[in-house]
């Protein structure tokens, strides 16, 4: 046979060879995909979940991996520069905000909050939520208060009516909300895909002339987090529900600080009165959704699920990490997705970013602190209120900047040019209250310097505030023998009788 023909007989025979192999290798590589995918969703269709179903451990059952994750936000031992997963008792780290919080029940306790399944457990503990005894000043808190503490809302909400969950009292509702932040939150049921559960952003869309259906599905991958992690107040002047404390968003004129700042001014809203200054004060709640669309990932289409839940692959099979976090504990699979820069240069830029915020968010404490003070001694000396009354809205604004600006977890690695404006803003504000006030002291006849309290610890500003501590934990640790076992014996109940 001519060599030529018989070399090119040989390599044809190679290449269909070649071929051969790599197609049963995929078809291989197929089937074992597939199984794999099978396996994953294996009972899915011999036990359905049930719509609202609040308990994770079910879900789990149907997505093991996703809830394997997820079980991982039990973990605090991750600490940052300024936060992490750790239980960080912030008014111990820094007294100042009890001055700041003065009459309000952040300055009795504020510790920062653990990962989503300590949600029920953590709100149940704080001393924020009293002892709900009936002579117990927080009687009657709102259910609204469990907005975002449990898959259970979404079902009693489904059961009973939304304006009707909210007008039910908090101690009403505490037997039967007692799975934390979970699966139904996010998904449906039926579908698995992303949804929204909770009504205000639903609401707050339709003001802005927008239909929250239409979302992509990059975008629920932050809207679903919105429900939560966003400015609120309860407004009790609906047309609707009138004197029900709705959950509401600020957002009809905007996300900025300035623009809810507006929204609340003209609505005449005020979360408490400062005992000292007696200046109508806002109370940001945690604004991270309005200051993470004004950074740049928010611009450059990155979702909150990219950094937070970055997919993972697990034994071939690839699916989103449900342990929720602090990217700065998972840089790989977060931020060096897209950055090519080693950990330590990542980790370094973030607190870069954070520290130069600090000092000027240091700088605005400090005065926001003397000018309540300032405001007080004015108003011992015989101020009247139109002396006071610009002075008043100049604390409120400054110190709303200020919260609106720290409140939010991240909001100074997620938007730092807009939230360093924001802290410089309210600086600024806070120096001319104090440059007002030191006019009206003057006319008062105050001579010196108005002098400040020993603020150096928490209890030191707890004492200043008149608070007493020691009854008030001695209170609550009394409300969790005596209460608390009754709650979790009527939730046992009922969780056994759920889906039946």
């Amino acid at each position: 046979m001519d060599p030529i023909k018989k070399r090119n007989i040989r390599n044809w025979s190679f290449l269909i060879g070649t071929i051969l192999i790599v197609f049963v290798l995929g078809i291989l590589a197929s089937s074992i995909i597939e199984r794999k995918y099978e396996s994953r969703f294996a009972g899915l269709e011999k036990k359905d979940i049930h719509e609202n179903d609040p308990r994770n451990a079910v879900w789990g059952e149907q997505f093991p991996q996703q809830y394997e994750t997820y079980m991982a936000t039990q973990d605090t031992s991750f600490r940052s520069m300024y936060n992490g997963s750790a239980m960080i008792d912030e008014l111990a780290e820094n007294p100042k905000l009890v001055i700041l919080w003065a009459g309000y029940a952040f300055a009795k306790d504020y510790t920062q909050g653990r990962g989503h399944a300590y949600a029920i457990k953590d709100i149940r503990n704080t001393l924020r939520t009293g002892n709900l005894y009936p002579n117990d000043t927080t009687k009657g808190m709102p259910g609204t208060c469990w907005t975002c503490k449990s898959p259970d809302v979404p079902r009693i909400m489904a059961e009973r009516g939304v304006a009707e969950f909210y007008k039910t009292s908090f101690e009403k509702l505490g037997p039967e909300i007692v799975n934390p932040i979970g699966c139904a939150d996010c998904h449906d049921a039926k579908t698995m895909n992303l949804t929204i559960t909770r009504p205000a952003l639903i609401e707050a869309y339709a003001k802005q002339g927008k239909d929250i259906k239409k979302a992509t599905h990059n975008e629920m991958r932050s809207l679903v987090c919105a429900q939560c992690h966003v400015e609120y107040y309860f407004d009790k002047k609906t047309v609707e529900n009138p004197k029900v404390p709705y959950l509401t968003f600020p957002w009809e004129k905007g996300m900025t600080a300035e623009a809810i700042e507006k929204y609340f001014d003209e609505k005449g809203f005020e979360d408490w009165v400062h005992p000292i200054s007696k200046a109508k004060m806002i109370k940001a709640q945690h604004p991270d959704y309005e200051t993470f669309t004004t950074g740049i990932h928010a611009k450059k289409g990155v979702s909150c699920a990219d950094c937070h839940m970055p997919y993972k692959t697990e034994g071939g099979t690839k699916f989103t990490d449900h342990h929720l976090q602090s990217p700065l504990n998972n840089v790989q699979n977060s931020c060096q997705v897209c950055h090519r820069d080693d950990a330590n240069s990542l980790i370094d830029d973030v607190y870069t970013r954070q520290k130069s915020i600090k000092e000027n968010v240091t700088s605005l404490e400090e005065n926001l602190v003397k000018a309540h003070i300032e405001a007080g001694q004015a108003w011992k000396l015989g101020a009247k209120e139109a002396q006071m009354k610009d002075i008043l809205m100049d604390i409120r604004h400054a110190q709303w900047r200020w919260d609106y600006a720290t409140a939010g977890h991240g909001a100074s690695f997620h938007a730092p040019v807009e939230i360093g404006r924001t802290v410089s803003s309210g600086l600024a504000i806070a120096i001319d209250a104090r440059v007002k006030l030191a006019r009206v002291l003057a006319a008062l006849g105050q001579k010196t310097p108005v002098p400040m309290p020993d603020i150096s610890t928490k209890a030191k500003a707890q004492e200043y505030l008149g608070l007493n501590m020691k009854k008030l934990h001695a209170d609550k640790e009394k409300w969790k023998k005596e209460v608390l076992p009754t709650w979790d014996a009527k939730a046992k109940e009922r969780e056994s009788k759920y889906g039946k």
